[in-house]
């Protein structure tokens, strides 16, 4: 049996804010890797894991994209083709955190989409905040590139109270293999503000490799959202300026980086 491409990766979120004030959290957590291809097999397969059904972890095409039950490759598909990267059988693999007992709060899902021959042909950013907007940076990848990729784009969705929407992404990825690193740099006119990453190192997607996910990090998805504002809390706490939520134009939206 051919081994699956769809892993858990184990690892640490952190976060590093240099100015105004300085401020930093790290946490550990898992997030899965799923192939979508293969996902009908891995949900009638696992007594753990479903896919548009509820079980004890879940993903549910309903979390990304449109929002449409079972649409998500449709979707993916549509930005691919609005960017000039689609081609049919495209292999497309999403890295988040799954519903955890019908749970989940995805600040960031990372989707690496593969030319029928294995190349990386583009990858989307996925980001979502506490006020149910979400928004899509679609970038295509350089044909031909290996090893770490760099991307980079301007800020489009308000995502913290504590960060100006003035700002500017750039993207460092080692794409999922024996490990994975998803690093984002942000910036304004002034310089550095923030550094976020995810680095994760992989295990098979098992019932007992999910299982020991679940007993290092219950009710993980709950802990991601109450985090969010216990670091709000702590970061207004040291003074640090407060921006207004700016309302995004439309609920779920997408920009093509060119």
């Amino acid at each position: 049996m051919m081994e699956r491409r769809s892993a858990l990766y184990a690892g640490t979120v952190m976060h590093s804010r240099s100015r105004p004030k300085r401020h930093k959290f790290s946490y550990r957590v898992f997030s899965l890797l799923l192939d979508l291809d293969e996902l009908p097999a891995i949900s009638a397969s696992s007594r753990l894991m479903g896919h548009n059904r509820p079980s004890v972890l879940s993903f549910h095409d309903a979390d990304h994209g449109d929002g449409v039950e079972g649409g998500l490759r449709a979707w993916i598909e549509r930005q691919l083709r609005r960017a000039g990267e689609f081609e049919h059988a495209m292999r497309i693999e999403v890295l988040c955190y799954p519903r955890i007992f019908g749970y989940v709060f995805n600040p960031l899902t990372v989707y690496f989409c593969h030319a029928p021959g294995g190349g990386l042909r583009a990858i989307l950013y996925e980001v979502c905040n506490t006020f149910g907007e979400r928004h899509t940076y679609v970038i295509p990848v350089a044909e031909g590139a290996h090893g770490p990729v760099r991307q980079a784009c301007a800020k489009e969705l308000y995502v913290s109270p504590f960060m100006p929407m003035d700002c500017h992404y750039q993207f460092h990825i080692e794409p999922p293999e024996r490990k994975v690193l998803i690093r984002i740099d942000e910036s304004d006119a002034d310089g550095p503000l923030l550094v976020a990453s995810f680095s994760g190192e992989r295990q098979p997607l098992t019932d007992r490799a999910m299982l020991g996910a679940l007993i290092r990090h219950p009710l993980m998805t709950l802990k991601v959202s109450a985090g969010i504002h216990w670091e709000a809390l702590k970061i207004w706490k040291k003074g640090v300026p407060f921006h207004a939520h700016k309302t995004a134009t439309q609920r779920v939206g997408s920009t093509i980086v060119r």
